[in-house]
């Protein structure tokens, strides 16, 4: 995916009545448009995008994974159109803490055949106010706003409205000065991928740009994207959204939320994964599977949950975090990162036994020990935007290679 803007004009977030289109064709956000979602929920603001479905969010109330479940992470609308003008009206929730600088906005990436042409946000919208001291949260609403790129070829072309992975979005109107028609099936793979907050996108600098969305295109995969930040906890409702979503490659990144949230121990952990990955081979018997583990993260390499913030720097907008378990209790079966790495090793080697589309990935081939001299990660858990960059470029060299276990030949 190419970083640099194409020749085509810039968007406005805050778009003025005579900035708007005079004769809009307005399109709804049907199933056939919107791409990386597993359900659509039409709402008294709109159509909401989820990345789990009605039944998987039912079974769950953790306000966590509402949230993230609903941050549109590889969600995009796809179209074809001679449109020379797109606007987009979305109510939009965005996070907030108390105490801490207004975090940036979510941004909307524009791309045409491929190419990044555009980007934007939107003005207005809720705010969910966190206070991290407390963990009490409050919505503060606001209103509807609009995302406008202009200037665009009046030629065919194919394009993607990516939406910011961490924000909440009502898709409220598209609007267009030509017709859009859904974009037909290219023969691509469909790539479907579970992760943490690593995976939902946490710090990269925009939709296109999180390291799964950046691997899918050097792959030339279609990605649904399951991050779920603070939440890929081998659930089984998670487990059956996998087996029971179309995918022709699957890639499940398991450990980090398990340790910083001292979710279980090493007795629970073996057979909750061999439980998942049952689950998922229920619906994909033969699919290529690829487990990966937890890239490094020293604080929890030897060291168990659970992690907890450092507010010390949060007026400045920084904040990091810690790990606070003991590591003797290693003993005693608390998980850390390399514990993780090792049971998942042995489980995979067992199971590949049986099941030769198996692999096993180890996470330290995407982000190892030289990548944190070089990157480390700013707040002790989540890479930045140029280590997204080389997550992504190691994972499609891995991954997606003709000899790796994901190789992304297209479909027939």
């Amino acid at each position: 995916m190419n970083d640099q803007l194409d020749d085509v004009p810039g968007a406005s977030a805050a778009v003025r009545a005579t900035d708007r289109i005079t004769t809009p064709i307005t399109t709804p956000a049907t199933a056939d448009l919107v791409r990386g979602a597993l359900d659509l929920e039409r709402t008294e603001h709109g159509v909401l995008p989820h990345r789990l479905p009605a039944r998987a969010r039912a079974q769950c109330s953790d306000g966590q994974l509402a949230m993230a479940e609903a941050q549109p992470s590889g969600v995009r609308l796809v179209f074809r159109t001679r449109a020379t003008a797109v606007e987009l009206d979305a109510l939009r929730t965005k996070m907030a803490y108390e105490g801490a600088p207004p975090r940036p906005d979510g941004v909307y990436d524009l791309l045409v055949d491929g190419r990044l042409a555009g980007q934007a946000s939107v003005t207005g919208g809720n705010v969910l106010m966190v206070d991290m001291t407390t963990g009490s949260a409050e919505t503060r609403p606001g209103p509807v706003g609009t995302v406008r790129f202009s200037g665009l070829s009046d030629r065919v072309k194919d394009v993607e409205i990516w939406l910011p992975y961490n924000e909440i979005t009502h898709l409220v109107a598209l609007r267009t000065d030509a017709p859009v028609e859904p974009l037909p099936d290219g023969g691509r793979k469909k790539w479907l991928h579970h992760g943490s907050s690593i995976s939902h996108g946490s710090d990269a600098a925009s939709p296109s740009t999180t390291w799964p969305a950046l691997a899918a295109s050097l792959g030339g995969v279609e990605l649904t994207n399951l991050g779920l930040s603070g939440s890929a906890l081998l659930d089984p409702f998670t487990a059956r959204a996998l087996r029971d979503t179309p995918a022709d490659l699957i890639s499940v990144k398991i450990g980090i939320n398990l340790v910083n949230t001292d979710l279980m121990r090493l007795r629970a952990f073996g057979p909750a994964v061999h439980g998942f990955l049952d689950t998922v081979r229920e619906g994909h018997p033969t699919t290529p599977l690829l487990v990966v583990s937890p890239i490094l993260c020293p604080i929890h390499e030897d060291t168990p949950g659970p992690s907890v913030p450092d507010f010390s720097n949060l007026s400045a907008g920084r904040l990091q975090f810690r790990a606070v378990g003991d590591p003797a209790e290693r003993a005693a079966g608390k998980l850390t990162l390399n514990v993780i790495r090792d049971e998942l090793s042995r489980l995979v080697k067992q199971r590949a036994a049986d099941d030769p589309n198996l692999h096993y990935l180890d996470g330290r081939e995407l982000y190892g020990e030289t990548d944190f001299t070089e990157l480390p990660l700013p707040d002790q858990l989540h890479p930045d935007a140029a280590t997204h960059h080389r997550i992504a470029e190691h994972f499609a060299a891995l991954a997606f290679n003709t000899d790796g276990p994901l190789a992304a030949t297209r479909r027939p």
